[in-house]
């Protein structure tokens, strides 16, 4: 079993987590962040260093959360390791009251820019 980031850290995406991580299990999204259960050791020291609750056991998620198990481990596979705390994103306090946040997932990767600073493709005729 491994451990899970659930739907808590979405808008939030608080990193106390990162710093403890013996293995740098933590990657990292626009606004919340996965463990991946390839490299998560079981250890649990990051449970207590989250603010909002949102890692949790395979065992211990709530049922309805269940999915977060399968989006830890895919996007795990997409997103880049992240090893230090860095600020939380600029409403994390208010965000950290809210419910039901999933179809607020942001699933591009932390370091992806915003497609407004992506660069353009300019045709020359």
């Amino acid at each position: 079993m491994t451990h899970v980031v659930g739907e808590a850290c979405i808008k939030c995406k608080y990193t106390d987590c990162v710093d403890v991580c013996p293995v740098d299990a933590f990657r990292e999204g626009r606004n919340m962040l996965v463990i991946d259960p390839d490299e998560c050791i079981d250890c649990g020291v990051c449970i207590p260093e989250c603010p909002v609750n949102a890692i949790s056991t395979e065992e211990d998620l709530p049922q309805a959360q269940l999915d977060y198990i399968g989006l830890n481990a895919e996007l795990a596979r997409h997103w880049p390791t992240i090893t230090k705390t860095k600020s939380t994103l600029a409403e994390a306090d208010e965000w950290a009251k809210v419910q039901d946040k999933k179809a607020m997932l942001d699933r591009r990767a932390g370091n992806e820019p915003d497609e407004v600073d992506a660069p353009r493709a300019t045709g020359t005729a």
